[in-house]
């Protein structure tokens, strides 16, 4: 196999199935029968691994990296399932920190196009069951499964885990989870099975009181995260983390009841190497010292107010580099960008990218400096181009931002 068949491949995957990351709700397709009718077509490998689930609206990239630092530091094999990737696909499946191999994704393509013609998956759900017979072919101790949107309807939601974790619940992707906090926790609490104990790192009173009501009609264990008090700290810098560490804590414990070695070194030692141990980058990820370039990936109401409040307490000069994806509430986002601040504004490089002219109304209403550009990299070198040493930069807005900012620079990292 050439890199050449390797890009071909995965870009009929993109082609051939609806990919939420450019066609949105179109490519969403709620229920399990699709992954159902893909998983048993290859004999049912998410049977034949230990799986953790973790889902919720913020925070379950950071929680089930970190899970993987901890039990990779523990001596086990373990697979990590995370969505969307930043840079390259392989990104989304990973085993003991390594991207998937490149010619397994060749091969297990070359499978998905001999399907049935009755199975008319969606791009999450080939990646799905491309991660599941991955695990299962390299053997995994565990596979920490990260779902991909929702829960209850979510392709992710075929497994049987040990255990569970819903690490928060705020509004987002309300055109297809549902409007209210209510709605969405409805659907987020889906993923608790019966007796499977779940771990909620949420300290909303409305929010705990669905899941809980849905542990107790499944007769799951429900741990509540946001009693615990530590003063562990993870390599992972954004304030943000302290919740998402109680999860972890809370997951560990759960997997130590069931006589797996964990030690509290390890858990120490795991959550102060992930991005060692596993390649997790894009959250709070300090990209340079000089001048400080930080990038976030935050993109909803509830992740950017946490990550700009972070942003608003550091007392430097900040050039701010932002895009966001056609279905966000630009709105929202004007009453939460930080103070003493100049904007750069440019459209991601995908086809779910918004165009800065679009909002350039609302712009004009906040009356904040800004510029407006074609591309994030152009953005970020004229931010790079006019901050000092003593000032900062910013990028985010989106997942995709982040994305096309690494994959530009990643290898100039300081």
């Amino acid at each position: 196999m050439t890199n050449a068949q390797y890009q071909e491949a995965v870009e009929w995957l993109f082609v051939q199935a609806p990919n939420y990351q450019i066609d949105g709700q179109k490519a969403y397709k709620p229920g399990l029968g699709n992954i159902t009718r893909l998983c048993a077509f290859f004999d049912n490998p998410q049977d034949k691994i230990k799986c953790i689930h973790i889902g919720g609206t913020n925070g379950k990239g950071s929680t089930s990296n970190m899970l993987s630092s901890v039990l990779q530091e523990a001596g086990y094999k373990t697979g990590l399932y995370n969505s969307p990737h930043l840079i390259d696909f392989t990104e989304r499946i990973k085993v003991n920190g390594k991207n998937c191999d490149k010619e397994f994704v060749y091969n297990f393509i070359l499978k998905l196009k001999k399907l049935p013609e009755d199975i008319l998956p969606s791009f999450f759900e080939f990646t799905t069951i491309m991660a599941f017979e991955y695990f299962a072919q390299q053997n995994v101790d565990f596979a920490i499964i990260e779902v991909g949107l929702g829960g209850r309807l979510d392709s992710t939601n075929i497994i049987q885990p040990l255990v569970a974790a819903i690490t928060n619940v705020q509004l987002d992707h309300q055109n297809i989870l549902g409007n209210t906090i209510e709605e969405i926790a409805f659907e987020k609490a889906g993923i608790i099975k019966t007796d499977t104990p779940i771990i909620f790192g949420d300290d909303n009173e409305i929010v705990k009181n669905i899941i809980k009501d849905k542990a107790t009609k499944e007769n799951a264990p429900f741990i509540d995260a946001t009693v615990l008090k530590t003063e562990l700290k993870s390599d992972l810098k954004g304030n943000y983390q302290n919740k998402n560490i109680k999860v972890v804590l809370s997951l560990v414990e759960e997997l130590r009841k069931l006589n797996y070695s964990i030690s509290d070194k390890n858990i120490k030692n795991g959550l102060l190497n992930v991005h060692q141990n596993t390649g997790f980058i894009g959250r709070w990820f300090e990209f340079s010292q000089n001048p400080l370039t930080i990038c976030d990936t935050a993109h909803n109401q509830a992740g950017l107010e946490s990550v700009f409040e972070q942003l608003n307490s550091i007392e430097k000069h900040k050039h701010v580099v932002l895009g966001f994806v056609n279905d966000k509430k630009i709105d929202d986002v004007m009453g939460l960008l930080p103070e003493n601040s100049k904007f750069y504004f440019a459209k991601p490089s995908i086809n779910r990218g918004r165009y800065p002219k679009d909002y350039e109304d609302l712009l004009k209403k906040s009356k904040i400096n800004y510029k407006i550009f074609d591309s994030v990299q152009e953005a970020y070198l004229s931010a790079k181009q006019e901050c000092t040493n003593e000032e900062m930069i910013f990028i985010g807005g989106s997942n995709f931002v982040v994305g096309d900012f690494l994959e530009k620079n990643l290898e100039i990292c300081e």
